[in-house]
């Protein structure tokens, strides 16, 4: 074994070089972050052959200090902390201080910079050889630019892994593009190869802001998109959130930002897949771009070397924060009828489709975000009911299933309380499930109704509907399957979900951590109706289940819930067994295909779909209705042609 000695500047940086620059594209993210730090409000990046040959990029920030300029390049040197506790409370995109020295050590970089205040511009140059640079004068206005070219020429190696042209600049540009997304205020250029291919201004309002997204991510997520702003306990969230059914095969445009920087953090994305559980298609990804704005405090960005991972403080608080709040903003979509609809989308290329049929886009007719209560707040529940207090009840399956039955029930029998000469409703019983609004004098009506009103069933399949501006398609078990659901979860939950005491407590050998967060989290378990108990160092004992699980793998589903609050730090999978159980439950429930529906019985359900939450999609997440405007209707026609 050789003598232990230390490595040159040069092996050293190359190494470094090896964790921070990966492709072209890490190069632009290093260099472009270090821009944006310096206050660039313009940033003009010009590359060729993916990136490989050169990457040149120009700011009009604060620009180097000449006898900084030599230190920039070397390794651990940085303005952008100084003591511990600004590492701990880091609000910069970089601050490692190891990106020009990795860059500079397998390319030959060019520097020229002129700081803001002085009148003389300064060069340095470094070219992978020795850490030796020298300073010169050079011609330069304000700011810096970077010239990086022959990426990897003295490490061959790691050249042959780089792949082609196309590819290499697809990472390139895909980091300008999430660059772009976080810094609105900054205007970015990118050419390839002397072609243009973004030419972005600095944004000043909403309507530039989303001129921005459709360049960047395309007209149709705007078409399809719900805007959020909102704040509690020192946390803003505020972006734009995908329609469910504006959804993906692949997580390929989700964009999550904290105080500025883009992350990929399974926390986050945990809590927007529960936000989305039950109203997305199965296989199917949402879209979103999303901005997370917090104290640097109680975050800590120094996790990973390229920087994309992030440690919240308090995981918990983060997490339902994020799920409640895109939550409700899905939940509280409901059909308006405040605008004049846009016509129906042709179906995306993205939709899924299942048995032949196309999942098309609904987004045509006029959505909006209400604020109605929103179908989480039982989440707030941390209570449950004793087993001595629903002694006295129906068993909870039985319960649960004859509520859908006789929704069903009233929904497939004809409505005599309805007065078919005035569309007033002569009585009404509160056992009476599914609202009957008056519908045949549409008089009665100030205007007509988001769903407007139904004139005919095909098929014994859809419903069709005479709306304001066109005509809407509605399929009446999906819909009415919806509805079903919606009520039943309801019920469920502000009952505080009954519990029954188990007649041989179920006694389960877990490891001593898992022991551990039975006693943090007993309040996980109490607000879904279970009673576990720590009764050894490493074993705990199921004393009560909710009803409506009762038949499950109690055993099972305890162990499967531990492991989720031990890698997540949150669990919501007894929700989402007690969901999926009523979601069946509503499907057998609700009105089947082929049944013969009365005017009044249709009138009834889209009155229904128009005031119940996620209306637009089944529980399966497949749509309840489309919409074809008189433009579409002409168009198909060739009128006025």
């Amino acid at each position: 074994m050789q003598r232990i000695h230390l490595l040159s500047p040069r092996l050293a940086n190359q190494i470094a070089a090896g964790e921070v620059v990966e492709r072209p594209a890490s190069v632009v993210k290093e260099l472009l972050e270090n821009s944006l730090d310096a206050g660039a409000s313009q940033l003009d990046i010009d590359v060729e052959q993916g990136g490989v040959r050169r990457i040149k990029i120009r700011d009009n920030g604060t620009g180097i200090m000449k006898d900084d300029l030599s230190l920039a390049l070397s390794r651990h040197a940085t303005s952008k902390i100084i003591t511990l506790d600004d590492l701990e409370a880091v609000r910069t995109l970089g601050f490692r201080g190891e990106a020009l020295a990795s860059i500079s050590s397998v390319s030959r970089m060019h520097l020229t910079s002129q700081a803001e205040g002085e009148s003389e511009a300064w060069r340095v140059e470094a070219e992978g050889k020795d850490m030796a640079t020298a300073v010169r004068p050079a011609s330069h206005p304000q700011g810096t630019t970077i010239d990086v070219r022959d990426l990897f020429f003295n490490t061959p190696a790691r050249r042959k892994f780089l792949r082609t042209e196309k590819t290499e600049f697809t990472h390139l540009e895909e980091v300008v593009k999430r660059l772009a997304l976080s810094r609105y205020e900054t205007g970015f250029r990118l050419s390839h190869n002397g072609k243009q291919v973004y030419d972005l201004r600095p944004v000043t309002d909403q309507l530039h802001a989303e001129h921005r997204l459709a360049t960047l991510l395309g007209k149709k997520f705007i078409e399809n998109s719900l805007t959020l702003d909102v704040e509690a306990a020192g946390l803003r969230l505020w972006g734009w959130i995908g329609l469910p059914t504006f959804s993906r095969s692949q997580a390929d445009l989700q964009y999550f930002f904290v105080n500025g920087r883009v992350v990929k953090d399974k926390l986050v994305a945990h809590a927007v897949r529960q936000a989305y559980r039950d109203v997305l298609y199965n296989g199917r990804h949402p879209t979103f771009v999303l901005y997370l704005e917090l104290d640097p405090a109680t975050v800590d960005v120094n996790v990973h070397p390229t920087k994309h991972e992030v440690r919240f403080r308090d995981g918990r608080l983060v997490h339902d924060f994020l799920f409640s709040r895109i939550h409700k903003v899905i939940a509280d979509v409901r059909p308006e009828s405040d605008s004049a609809p846009t016509g129906m989308h042709e179906p995306s290329s993205q939709s899924g489709v299942e048995q032949g049929r196309d999942i098309t886009e609904q987004s045509a007719l006029p959505l909006s975000v209400r604020g109605a209560a929103s179908g989480s707040d039982w989440m707030k529940s941390t209570g449950s009911v004793s087993g001595s207090e629903v002694r006295g009840q129906l068993d909870g399956m039985k319960q649960m299933s004859n509520f859908a039955q006789g929704y069903a029930q009233n929904k497939t029998e004809p409505y005599e309380e309805v007065d078919l000469e005035t569309g007033e409703i002569k009585e009404r019983t509160p056992a009476q499930s599914i609202s009957a609004e008056p519908f045949e004098r549409k008089g009665s009506y100030e205007t007509v109704p988001p769903l407007g009103f139904a004139v005919a069933q095909l098929h014994g399949v859809y419903i069709l509907s005479e709306s304001e501006a066109g005509m809407i398609l509605v399929d009446m078990h999906a819909a009415h399957e919806r509805i079903v659901y919606e009520r039943m979860k309801t019920a469920f939950y502000q009952k505080n979900i009954a519990s029954q005491p188990l007649l041989v407590p179920i006694n389960i050998a877990v490891s001593q951590s898992e022991a551990d967060l039975v006693e943090e989290s007993g309040g996980v378990f109490e607000s879904f109706g279970f009673r576990v108990e720590r009764t050894g160092l490493e074993s705990v004992m199921v004393r009560e289940v909710p009803v409506i699980l009762i038949r499950g793998d109690v055993e099972g589903l305890v162990r499967d819930v531990l492991s989720d609050l031990s890698v997540n730090g949150v669990s919501d999978l007894m929700a989402s067994r007690a969901n999926e159980l009523m979601a069946s439950m509503a499907c057998h429930g609700a009105v089947r295909a082929n049944r013969k529906l009365t005017l009044p019985e249709m009138n009834s359900l889209l009155r229904d779909m128009e005031v119940t939450e996620r209306s637009g999609q089944c529980n399966h997440g497949r749509p309840t209705w489309a919409h074809l405007s008189m433009s579409d209707l002409d168009k198909l026609f060739l009128r006025g042609r």
